[in-house]
């Protein structure tokens, strides 16, 4: 039976990391998971003591999402078999309870075939505006077939490894690989991942929304990600 890797890049996480390794004990008690991968950027906060803690694989190098999450499968493919399964998860992402038999079925359903899935994307906020960007999320994907990284990725080894993985962008390198996954073999998996709003609240769910759709504006006529990424920290 094929087995699970839960890659995460982090960087100074630790406030929403412990509910993200708590809601992911749930593959640990089913046999589901063969272990966590956390890529650490270069936190100055307890990122790396909680991820110990929890018993996760530690890497470290270059700071930035792309190269994290490609430093996360590089070390899970020295753990891997070819028709094993990555699922990966930014570090403020907790999964509903439950999440594991989905998965588990789109694993099996898709063994050893090209295909992707990605989680329902929601928001830890009660909120009316959360709501109304969950459901532009889910347009966006249904329409666009373009789901963030935030949303996770599931996607065997093989399969990844035949794309060519995640390039060491910056910023929009879960845009990237999921365009050269395509729209025939990408599909939805029914689990809901619960990001944190905090980033939203800050900033203002408008203005963030605008600056994002911006910036992925500027992506698709030729921006250069590191160029865009300047700007978004910004």
């Amino acid at each position: 039976m094929a087995r699970l890797f839960i890659l995460i890049p982090a960087l100074n996480a630790a406030r929403t990391l412990d509910a993200t390794f708590e809601s992911l004990a749930e593959a640990e008690r089913t046999g589901l998971s063969a272990g966590w991968v956390l890529a650490d950027g270069g936190s100055s906060d307890p990122t790396v003591e909680i991820a110990r803690r929890a018993g996760a694989h530690l890497v470290t190098g270059p700071r930035g999402r792309g190269a994290q999450l490609a430093a996360a499968a590089q070390a899970a493919s020295n753990m891997a078999a070819p028709d094993d399964w990555y699922l990966f998860l930014h570090a403020d992402t907790r999964l509903e309870a439950g999440w594991t038999g989905p998965v588990r079925h789109f694993m099996e359903a898709h063994a050893r075939r090209d295909r992707a899935g990605y989680l329902r994307f929601a928001l830890d906020d009660e909120g009316a505006e959360a709501r109304r960007l969950e459901r532009a999320v889910a347009w966006r994907c249904t329409v666009f077939a373009l789901p963030y990284g935030d949303q996770g990725l599931l996607i065997s080894r093989r399969f990844y490894e035949a794309l060519g993985g995640y390039k060491p962008w910056p910023l929009f390198e879960d845009v990237d690989l999921v365009r050269r996954i395509g729209r025939r073999r990408l599909e939805p998996v029914g689990v809901r991942a619960v990001t944190s709003a905090q980033r939203f609240l800050a900033e203002g769910y408008a203005r963030r929304s605008a600056r994002n759709l911006s910036l992925l504006a500027r992506y698709f006529l030729g921006a250069d990600p590191h160029a865009l990424a300047q700007a978004y920290r910004k």
